[in-house]
């Protein structure tokens, strides 16, 4: 049911973009043939208007034909007719309206549950943070030369600086401040974990369980989402960092699992398992988390889908400059994967529906954005077509475009299938 729930979720997201195509067409007076919903052999359709509306066989993705989209027509009201600026926000409405479904799903998400912000709400004894002058209250809103939207976009820049003294940008009061601060380096090494994430490294509910991994111990002896883990063995669990530092000296021997659900004690036997740990940097610090109106929550949406629109920007660059290896790519089966996973997270319907939701707006946003990048066969090379038509106030000759059209058809295929093979090793091997 999960993982039909992710597949529905993902078809959402591309009809969605679909729809947006759709509509600015209309918008402007282009012919749109046909709008399916699905892919492969037709097996239903009307005709309303001009339009053909039809489904098909294979249950995933949708389309939308517009006149004189994929070669030119003389008729007035085709694509390739139309003024530039008709032709680039039609172009710009399949991105824009998977932005606004995400935006949408995410005000609701955090009206519920709330959102993390940038302002620091402990601070590490002895931590880089501690030693750079930070305090409790601070916002951070910059590191390395880069805005921090979102505690995520702190995680991906101190990934990528692979350890190296950055200038911290924060605001205190009212005042701005810069300093240099140097991450502390946990080296690659071997860890033995039950299968548990928190929201939290630190602090007073770092020992509850926000989320479970499919396939790891924890989950095979039932422990769920919201459990706040008390005891291992003899020893009493006040924070993340006892059990973790408990569970790398008791290695893989089974121990004894105490945790409180719903105020009630349970207790479940569990034999951790051995990880592989990549490098770490870390600067010791965690982040407030806020619950605010519907305002506040639409306002937050907009900044975590801009800034995730931007982190798709950047790990463009990150793959060329091989910081982001390529086999960390994902495609439509990783992508309902990431979704099924999110949604058994769940220890009930309405959790199970904020993590979809919240998944959905999370891959909807990435749709969206990837489909922006100058690449041939996406949306954003559409755009730098029309951008150089403009400079060059004539459009490219058809054989240039059907070229450049071909190779990038070619390269999508690859990348498609490198993706695909991506997805399909992760689901085997976890």
């Amino acid at each position: 049911m999960n993982y039909l729930l992710a597949f529905i979720a993902f078809n959402v997201i591309v009809i969605v973009h679909e729809l947006g195509h759709f509509l600015a067409a209309k918008k402007f007076g282009i012919k749109v043939n046909e709008f399916s919903l699905f892919i492969g052999p037709k097996l239903w359709s009307t005709q309303r208007g001009e339009t053909t509306y039809s489904i098909r066989l294979f249950p995933i993705m949708a389309y939308v034909k517009m006149e004189g989209e994929e070669e030119a027509s003389a008729n007035e009201r085709a694509f390739n007719n139309k003024p530039r600026y008709a032709r680039a926000l039609t172009a710009f409405g399949g991105p824009l309206a998977n932005l606004i479904l995400a935006a949408v799903l995410l005000t609701i998400v955090f009206s519920i549950q709330g959102y993390s912000t940038t302002e620091i709400s402990e601070i590490d004894k002895d931590s880089p943070a501690s030693a750079a002058g930070l305090q409790e209250g601070d916002k951070i809103t910059g590191y390395g030369g880069k805005g921090v939207y979102l505690p995520l976009d702190l995680m991906q820049f101190l990934y990528i600086s692979k350890g190296r003294t950055a200038d911290i940008e924060y605001v205190r009061g009212n005042v701005k401040y810069s300093r240099p601060i140097k991450p502390e380096i946990i080296p690659a090494s071997t860890a033995y974990r039950l299968g548990v994430g928190f929201s939290t490294s630190t602090g007073a509910d770092s020992n509850v369980i926000q989320t479970v991994t499919p396939g790891y111990p924890a989950e095979k002896a039932g422990l769920l989402a919201g459990d706040r883990i008390t005891g291992v063995n003899d020893m009493k669990v006040v924070d993340r960092s006892g059990l973790v530092s408990y569970l790398e000296k008791n290695k893989d021997k089974e121990v004894s699992i105490t945790a409180l659900r719903d105020n009630a004690e349970i207790n479940v036997n569990i034999v951790p398992k051995e990880d592989k740990i990549p490098e770490q940097y870390i600067l010791g610090l965690a982040f407030t988390a806020r619950n605010g109106n519907l305002w506040d929550s639409f306002r937050e949406s907009a900044i975590f889908t801009y800034s995730i629109v931007r982190s798709v920007g950047y790990s463009i660059v990150w793959l060329v400059t091989k910081q982001v290896e390529f086999r960390e790519m994902r495609g439509p089966i990783g992508i309902v994967s990431e979704i099924g996973i999110a949604v058994q997270q769940g220890p009930n319907l309405m959790a199970k529906l904020i993590y979809l939701l919240q998944m959905t707006g999370l891959m909807s946003i990435a749709i969206g954005a990837t489909n922006l990048i100058p690449f041939p066969m996406l949306d954003g090379n559409r755009l730098v077509l029309i951008g150089i038509e403009a400079i060059r106030k004539k459009p490219l000759k058809p054989e240039k475009e059907a070229f450049i059209s071909m190779v990038g058809f070619v390269l999508i295929i690859l990348l498609a299938v490198y993706a695909a093979y991506n997805d399909i090793l992760r689901l085997i091997t976890g």
